[in-house]
């Protein structure tokens, strides 16, 4: 059975580093909101450093084993130290788009999204991209950048898409149930 890819990619106003009040809220209810995501039924794996003990200061230098090197779109423009790196990323499997739309849009994250604008500058590109993999597969960080550039540049298709634009692991356009114009207005934003 397929599995259902997410990447996720946001422009901080401010560095990681940056001890700013705005930058530690973001911090702090980070590690709430993915200990609760990751419970959440349907959620499969999300990408984890192999071991952050071993000295890696930015995402950029972590072993992400499996999930490949860290990668980011090709407009991303800030820095990539310690110091300078602006960014938030993710990078999971989910069972199918109905969980993740449930996962991502209640409880700690939802409150999160209410706030974004407060973290996250508006780029003009998409936040998030879906496809579809094959199962025991495991997306990489590039398989991410790339299919979220293709979003960005082409739309929704079976390749890449969004919530509201969604398509089954056949590549026939498919609508989830409750997922809709109405139904939610973060849907199709940015993250």
């Amino acid at each position: 059975m397929p599995h259902l890819a997410l990447y996720t990619f946001g422009v901080l106003k401010s560095p990681l580093a940056d001890p700013a009040p705005l930058t530690r809220e973001f911090h702090e209810s980070g590690e709430a909101v993915y200990r609760e995501i990751s419970r959440h039924p349907g959620h499969i794996a999300r990408a984890e450093a192999t071991d952050r003990s071993l000295g890696a200061r930015t995402d950029f230098d972590a072993d992400w084993g499996a999930w490949g090197e860290f990668a980011v779109p090709a407009w991303y423009g800030k820095g990539r130290t310690a110091e300078t790196t602006a960014l938030a990323a993710t990078l999971s499997l989910w069972t199918g788009p109905r969980p993740a739309f449930d996962a991502i849009y209640t409880s700690l994250h939802r409150a999160a999204l209410t706030r974004r604008h407060d973290w996250f500058e508006r780029t003009g590109h998409p936040g998030y991209v879906f496809w579809w993999v094959t199962d025991g597969a495991i997306p990489t960080w590039q398989d991410g950048v790339s299919r979220l550039e293709h979003l960005h540049e082409h739309g929704s298709a079976p390749h890449a898409f969004t919530f509201h634009h969604s398509f089954a692991p056949d590549g026939t356009p498919t609508r989830i149930k409750g997922i809709g114009p109405k139904s939610d207005q973060f849907a199709d934003e940015e993250a």
